[in-house]
């Protein structure tokens, strides 16, 4: 099994990247989360997922790289809740930072799972249910820093509502709520209007 590749980064997508290693070529499909930490390096180092895909004539190997040990971790558990396949798993930490959905998942905000293309209600609930223990227990939480204490209910209802104003003007649910969220860890004290002013202008 392949712990890690540590090599030159000869190519780069938003899903992909390709890393020589010996004068091998490696392919890993990454998460925007791992495609933002590497962007710009030459060489980087992704901790390694081994996927057999089976089914028709031939069966073969999909890598997915990560920038972080955590990552990875919270990948190979998403993957064991039922309904979240290999794409969704890489598409909700395309969407969320491992901190972020380390906190979704203990503070049960199934709003924010939702938001994530692909994840429904009982998928949403599922996660959480199954993962919840299993952040805390995998120490993943403690080393990411998360607590399991809900946020503060008026913090909480100014994103609520900054978010569901951006979601109306045509932005994603998700990449909207982690602008909203940085804007109040600034400042928890906001009116809503200035959030969504300042979060239009920091959206890309």
């Amino acid at each position: 099994m392949i712990e890690y590749i540590r090599g030159e980064l000869t190519d780069l997508t938003p899903a992909q990247a390709v890393l020589e290693a010996a004068g091998i070529g490696y392919s890993l499909n990454i998460s925007l989360n791992t495609y933002s930490a590497i962007q710009g390096k030459k060489e980087v180092k992704l901790y390694v997922h081994e996927s057999l895909v089976t089914g028709g004539r031939d069966d073969n190997f999909t890598f997915y790289g990560f920038y972080s040990k955590q990552e990875r971790d919270l990948y190979r558990m998403l993957i064991t809740v039922s309904g979240v396949g290999a794409n969704t798993a890489r598409m909700i930490l395309s969407a969320i930072s491992p901190a972020e959905l380390c906190n979704v998942i203990a503070n049960g905000d199934e709003r924010m799972l939702k938001s994530v293309k692909g994840i429904g209600l009982k998928t949403a609930q599922r996660i959480i249910v199954d993962l919840k223990d299993k952040i805390v227990s995998s120490g993943i939480a403690t080393e990411l820093h998360v607590s399991d204490q809900p946020q503060n209910m008026v913090h909480s209802g100014i994103r609520d509502e900054a978010v569901s104003a951006l979601t109306m003007l045509g932005f994603s649910p998700a990449p909207s709520a982690k602008v909203v969220e940085s804007i109040l860890k600034e400042s928890d004290s906001m009116p809503v209007e200035q959030v969504v002013k300042l979060a239009l202008s920091r959206i890309k």
